[in-house]
């Protein structure tokens, strides 16, 4: 007789009620697959990624908007080199290579108090052992305009 194999699941000694994403969290992962998806089938193109931009910044509450539109504005005159898309169904800006060198996200879309502007590895803003990727954003002054558009051009640089 054959002796029965005992087998383990992964959720062992977890509760696999409790919910692993957020519904936020969720939808947002489910937009990379279609953003993953479109992009393996040749579809965007740069002006698709301003078009797809476009559309998420409609979409954003006013006070989202207001913020992501200039940080937009800024992106493109200092980084021209970056190609906006969206990533995660946020607005993000993309090298040649098509790597997300910086991005927006709202803060609506995880249900936050505040806005981010953040940057991932392909970004130049390496200086010394130590320093952020992301910053939090309630409202935008012009010192803090100028203050992203200094990152932007270093992160490309």
């Amino acid at each position: 007789m054959a002796e029965k194999k005992k087998t383990t699941t992964r959720t062992k000694g977890r509760n696999t009620s409790a919910k692993v994403w957020t519904d936020e969290e969720r939808a947002a992962m489910q937009e990379h697959a279609r953003e993953m998806k479109a992009a393996a089938r040749g579809r965007k193109q740069k002006q698709d990624g301003e078009a797809d931009v476009q559309e998420k910044l409609a979409e954003m509450p006013p006070e989202d908007r207001a913020i992501a539109e200039r940080i937009h504005a800024i992106v493109k005159e200092h980084a021209p080199t970056l190609s906006p898309r969206t990533w995660y169904g946020m607005p993000a800006y993309a090298n040649e290579a098509g790597k997300v060198v910086c991005f927006f996200t709202p803060a609506a879309k995880f249900k936050e108090r505040y806005a981010s502007f953040g940057f991932n590895a392909e970004a130049n803003l390496d200086e010394g052992t130590m320093w952020p990727t992301a910053w939090a954003i309630t409202k935008l002054t012009k010192s803090d305009e100028s203050t992203i558009a200094d990152l932007v051009r270093k992160a490309v640089g």
